[in-house]
């Protein structure tokens, strides 16, 4: 191939490349979208989420999904071939499908199923095996910031999806540069306030639990809230946290539970802030002072919880 014909070349790949991001990652014959490293699927996750705001959302959502959409077509159509009604359409079965949560946006767990990715990546989200409940996520925050510092720091994570391949059988799959690649990968997704850490509402993004029992409707049932509230509610969440059923809920079931209740008034919160919310849980209801919860103890807070989302209702 002669220079001019190669830079013509490289001229419309550019070209290609500028007009339709997607494009790049699509098997040239097929149309196929390829598997991504850790890499490129932080390229596609930053193009696209312009903001920086953790979301792929309003125009930046319409932007990816006429990409996404033209980019699968053999001949190099613009991403304004797509129509606005066709996208309104193309939205509805889009989101249906991949917005998990319903909140209208695309967030970085949910690209991560939509795009096919590197085997060994995909198993660090952990989507067939969530944690059962936020006292399982406390013992993993601890067994792993081994330097107690409150934050889980570039080395303590490698080491956390370290043990997470080696659970799968896939650690001898990966080299030493590729678990680094991941790593760093992992901290600049879920790193939100880019300090080089994950602080424990970061960590819960990577790590989810599979429900949050106190987001539950009897919570949230309105005028009537705090006398729907039925003992068998107060049981079953007292079993889901006392874990090692001895009576009382504490150490890491106490903050499982303290986490879990924290993340319905504060969506980025640190180590220190579930310090400071479990002294002044603790100083309104634990009479006896023995830094745990017992049955009674946990019914007053569950019925404060439903007493304040009924204020909160009426004054609405």
């Amino acid at each position: 191939m002669s220079a001019a014909s190669e830079q013509q070349m490289n001229k419309r790949l550019n070209l290609e490349k500028a007009t339709n991001f997607m494009r790049q990652y699509r098997d040239p014959d097929s149309r196929e979208l390829k598997k991504l490293s850790a890499n490129q699927f932080m390229e596609v996750w930053s193009h696209y989420d312009k903001d920086g705001n953790g979301y792929i959302e309003g125009t930046e959502l319409d932007g990816f999904l006429r990409e996404f959409v033209s980019s699968a077509n053999v001949t190099d159509i613009s991403p304004e071939a797509v129509s606005d009604e066709m996208l309104v359409e193309l939205k509805a079965c889009f989101m249906e499908a991949y917005d998990d949560n319903q909140d209208g946006k695309i967030d970085i767990r949910e690209l991560a199923q939509l795009l096919p990715m590197e085997e060994n990546f995909l198993l660090l989200f952990r989507f067939d095996n969530p944690l059962e409940s936020s006292v399982e996520f406390m013992k993993i925050w601890r067994e792993y910031d081994t330097d107690g510092s409150g934050y889980i720091e570039a080395d303590e994570l490698k080491n956390f999806l370290r043990d997470l391949l080696k659970e799968a059988k896939k650690i001898n799959d990966v080299s030493e540069d590729k678990l680094i690649e991941y790593t760093d990968t992992m901290l600049q997704v879920f790193d939100s306030n880019k300090d080089g850490r994950l602080q424990l509402s970061e960590m819960a993004k990577l790590l989810p639990v599979r429900e949050n029992f106190l987001c539950r409707q009897v919570f949230k049932e309105g005028i009537e809230g705090a006398t729907k509230l039925t003992k068998d509610d107060i049981e079953r969440v007292f079993s889901l946290y006392d874990r090692d059923n001895n009576g009382t809920i504490e150490n890491e079931e106490l903050r499982g539970f303290l986490k879990d209740l924290l993340e319905l008034v504060k969506k980025d919160y640190d180590a220190q802030d579930l310090l400071d919310f479990e002294e002044t849980i603790l100083r309104g209801v634990d009479y006896n002072q023995d830094g745990k919860i017992n049955r009674k103890e946990l019914t007053m807070i569950l019925l404060a919880i439903a007493k304040h989302n009924q204020e909160e209702e009426t004054s609405a």
